[in-house]
C-alpha cells in the first residue's frame, strides 16, 4: 500500500512541476525520432538497423547469462562500430541534414493524422499501377523495347531513387512506354513503382557481383534486375530489347518467359497480399530461393 502511495504521490509531483516549455521539448523531441523512423523507411538504412538491434538484443542476454566472450566480443564490435555506422550512413545521414537545411521537417499533423482509408486506397492503386505495368510490358515485349521496373516493397529505395528523375504519376501504358521508348532521355535508367504510383525513372541500379551464376545471353537489364534484387525485397521486371521476353528477378533469381497472363498472376500475388513474400503458391516464390533460370 506504501509503494501505491508514493507512486501517486511522485505522479502528482510530476504535474505539478509540469511546465510550459515541458510540452514543447516533448513535442521536438517527438518530431525528431518520427523523422529518423521515416528517413530509416525511406532507404535500405532500416534494414541495417535491425541488424545493429539484433547485435544489441544478443550483447544484453550475453551481460545477464554471463557469457564472458560473447559479452567481450560483442562489446569490442559495438565500441569500434559506432564509427562503422557514421561511415555506413553517411548517404541517409547526409540526405537527413540537407532536407534539415531546406527546412523540409514534417509537420506535427502529419504524425496525428487519421489513416482509416490508407490501405485501402494504397491496395487499388497497386491493382491499377500492376495493370498499367502489364499491359505495358505486353506492348513494349511486341515491338522488343527494353525495359526496367522496380516495384518497391518493405525495403525503401530513397536512395535508388536519389539517381534518377522523381516523376510522381498515375501509371499509365502511353506514361510507361513513352518513358522506355529508346530516344527518350530517361530510357536507359530503372522505372520505380511505389505504391501503385510511377514515382521515379531514370533510375541507376547495382549490378549483381554474382557474375558467375548469370546466364551469358543475359545483358546488363538483367543484371541490373538481378542485383536490386539481391540489395533489398524488390520485386523487378525487365523486358529484354534483343528477344523482347519479359522476366521478374525477386531474392537474387530471375525467372523467364512470361506471358501477359502469368505476369498479372505473379505480380500481384506478391505485391496485393501482406504475406506475399513467403506465399508459396505463386510459381515464382516457389523456385527464388534454389536457383536461377537460364
Amino acid at each position: 500500500m506504501g509503494q501505491l502511495s508514493s507512486f501517486f504521490e511522485s505522479l502528482q509531483n510530476v504535474f505539478l512541476n509540469f511546465r510550459f516549455i515541458d510540452i514543447i521539448d516533448i513535442l521536438l523531441v517527438t518530431v525528431v525520432i518520427y523523422n529518423a523512423i521515416k528517413l530509416m523507411r525511406e532507404t535500405r538504412a532500416g534494414q541495417l538497423m535491425k541488424g545493429i538491434i539484433i547485435v544489441l538484443v544478443v550483447w544484453i542476454f550475453a551481460n545477464v547469462a554471463q557469457l564472458y566472450m560473447m559479452k567481450t566480443l560483442l562489446t569490442y564490435v559495438i565500441q569500434y562500430g559506432l564509427v562503422c555506422v557514421f561511415v555506413v550512413f553517411q548517404p541517409e545521414l547526409r540526405s537527413a541534414l540537407e532536407k534539415m537545411g531546406r527546412g523540409h521537417v514534417s509537420g506535427l499533423r502529419s504524425i496525428f493524422g487519421g489513416h482509416s482509408n490508407e490501405e485501402e486506397e494504397r491496395q487499388e492503386r497497386l491493382r491499377r499501377g500492376i495493370l498499367a505495368v502489364v499491359e505495358a510490358c505486353e506492348s513494349m515485349s511486341r515491338t522488343k523495347t527494353g525495359a526496367l521496373i522496380v516495384f518497391e516493397r518493405g525495403t525503401r529505395l530513397g536512395d535508388i531513387v536519389d539517381t534518377g528523375t522523381v516523376v510522381e504519376a498515375m501509371p499509365s501504358v502511353p506514361i510507361i512506354c513513352n518513358i522506355f521508348f529508346n530516344k527518350a532521355p530517361l530510357h536507359d535508367g530503372a522505372m520505380i513503382m511505389r505504391d501503385g504510383m510511377l514515382y521515379a525513372a531514370g533510375c541507376i541500379l547495382p549490378l549483381t557481383k554474382r557474375n558467375n551464376d548469370v546466364a551469358i545471353e543475359l545483358g546488363t537489364r538483367h543484371r541490373a534486375a538481378i542485383g536490386m534484387s539481391e540489395n533489398s525485397d524488390a520485386v523487378v521486371v525487365v523486358v529484354s530489347e534483343e528477344t523482347g521476353q519479359i522476366s521478374i528477378a525477386l531474392g537474387g533469381t530471375i525467372t523467364r518467359n512470361y506471358t501477359r497472363e502469368s505476369l498479372q498472376n505473379e505480380l500481384s500475388g506478391l505485391l496485393l497480399e501482406p504475406t506475399a513474400p513467403k506465399d508459396k503458391g505463386t510459381f515464382l516464390t516457389s523456385l527464388w530461393r534454389t536457383k536461377d533460370e537460364k
